[in-house]
C-alpha cells in the first residue's frame, strides 16, 4: 500500500459535479493498493496516519496530531500511485491491484484510521473524481509499507 498524505485546510471530492465528501483541516490521503497487501501493513499505516504529528504547536513545531486539532481525514483511492513510467511514455498499471481487491483494502485502511478516533470521509471507486484541496504548508508525505 502506498499513501500520499497531505495536510490540508480544506479538501473535497466531487463526482459528476456533486460533492461526495468534504473536510476542513486534516489530511487528504491518496491510497494506492498493490498486489499482496497484508492486514498488518494496512493496520500499521492506518495507525500511523491517525497519529501523525504534522500540525504546529504554540512554538511552530509540527508536534500536534489530528485529535489534538480536531482534524478529519479524506481517503481517496488512487490506483495511479502504482503507475510505472520507467519504460516508454505510457505508464503501466500492472503493479496496481484489481478494483475489487483494492476496494477491500482501502476500506480496511479507512476503517482502521476511523477506529483510532478521527472522522474519516471517503472518495469513490471507479469514478472520475475531482479533488479540490488547499495544501497547508505545503506538507506532504509519502508512506509505504508492504508489497
Amino acid at each position: 500500500m502506498r499513501l500520499v498524505v497531505q495536510r490540508v485546510s480544506h479538501a473535497a471530492v466531487r463526482v459528476g459535479g456533486k460533492t461526495l465528501a468534504e473536510i476542513g483541516p486534516g489530511f487528504l490521503v491518496l491510497v494506492g493498493v498493490g498486489h499482496g497487501e497484508r492486514p498488518e501493513d494496512v493496520e500499521w499505516l492506518a495507525g500511523r496516519v491517525a497519529h501523525l504529528r504534522l500540525f504546529e504547536d504554540e512554538e511552530g513545531r509540527m508536534n500536534r496530531s489530528l485529535d489534538e486539532v480536531g482534524g478529519e481525514v479524506l481517503v481517496v483511492p488512487q490506483f495511479t500511485l502504482y503507475g510505472d513510467a520507467s519504460r516508454g511514455r505510457r505508464p503501466s498499471w500492472i503493479g496496481a491491484a484489481a478494483p475489487e481487491e483494492a476496494r477491500h483494502w482501502v476500506e480496511r485502511f479507512a476503517a482502521g484510521v476511523e477506529a483510532e478516533g478521527p472522522t474519516v470521509r471517503r472518495g469513490s471507486f471507479q469514478e472520475h473524481m475531482e479533488v479540490d484541496l488547499v495544501n497547508d504548508g505545503p506538507v506532504t508525505l509519502v508512506l509505504e509499507r508492504g508489497a
